[in-house]
C-alpha cells in the first residue's frame, strides 16, 4: 500500500497544476476583444483540464479522508473549497444562459456582434460569471494556501 504522505503529495502536485490551467483560460477571455466559437472552446479546453486536476483529487482522496481529519484547519480548508465550487456553480448559471442566448443568435460565428444585444438580461448573467469567476479564483487560492499548510503540518516530515 502507498504511503498516504506519498498520496497526499501527489493530490497536492495535481490540485496546484491545476492553477496554471485556470489562469489561462482565465486570462484568454480577459485578453480577447470578440470572444468567438474557436476563443470560446479553447479557453474551455484550459479550464477544463485545470477543473480536472483540482476536483478529481478532491473528490476521491480529500473528500472520503474529511471525517476522519476533523480540525479547524481541515475545516476551514474544506470551507473555502466549498464555497469556491459554490462560486463556480454561480458563474455557470450565467455562462450556460450567455452560451444560450450566442448560440440561438449564431454570434459566435459573427465578430461583430455585440452581445449586450443580444437578449436583455445579458448584462446581469455577465454580472454572474465574473462575480462567480473572481470569487471561484480567490477562495480557490485561499483554499490552496489553507491546504498547503495543512500539507506541511501533516505529511512534510515523513516525506524527508
Amino acid at each position: 500500500m502507498v504511503d498516504e504522505s506519498v498520496v497526499a503529495a501527489a493530490a497536492g502536485i495535481s490540485v496546484t497544476a491545476s492553477l496554471p490551467f485556470l489562469l489561462y483560460g482565465a486570462w484568454i477571455m480577459i485578453d480577447t476583444e470578440v470572444v468567438t466559437w474557436n476563443v470560446l472552446t479553447r479557453h474551455l479546453r484550459y479550464i477544463l483540464v485545470g477543473l480536472l486536476l483540482t476536483t478529481v483529487p478532491v473528490v476521491t482522496w480529500m473528500m472520503p479522508r474529511l471525517l476522519g481529519q476533523l480540525s479547524g484547519g481541515a475545516v476551514v480548508h474544506a470551507f473555502l473549497g466549498l464555497q469556491a465550487y459554490a462560486l463556480l456553480t454561480f458563474a455557470l448559471t450565467g455562462i450556460v444562459r450567455i452560451f444560450q442566448a450566442k448560440r440561438e443568435a449564431d454570434a459566435y460565428d459573427d465578430p461583430d456582434a455585440d452581445i449586450d444585444d443580444l437578449h436583455e438580461d445579458m448584462g446581469k448573467w455577465r454580472g454572474r460569471l465574473r462575480v462567480g469567476v473572481a470569487g471561484f479564483m480567490i477562495l480557490w487560492l485561499c483554499a490552496w494556501v489553507s491546504g498547503l499548510y495543512r500539507f506541511y503540518n501533516l505529511h512534510l516530515e515523513q516525506l524527508l
